[in-house]
């Protein structure tokens, strides 16, 4: 009877060992993906910043006052 148990106890191990090496790649693949979509908003963003900016002559409501 003990030996059942610690064979059903090995193949239970040796499944969750399975999934979290799995678990794992697919942590570690949405890393990636996270990564690279970080990336592409900061450069969508540095994008919209220069186009709002391009061709965009400063009006008076734009400039300092002159006692600042």
């Amino acid at each position: 009877m003990d030996e059942d148990r610690i064979i059903e106890l090995e193949i239970k191990q040796a499944y969750q060992e399975d999934l979290i090496q799995a678990l794992n790649r697919v942590v570690a693949d949405q890393q990636k993906q996270i990564g690279k979509l970080e990336e592409t908003c900061k450069l969508l963003n540095d994008k919209i910043k220069s186009l709002a900016f391009a061709g965009r002559e400063p009006d008076s409501a734009d400039e300092r006052p002159p006692h600042y």
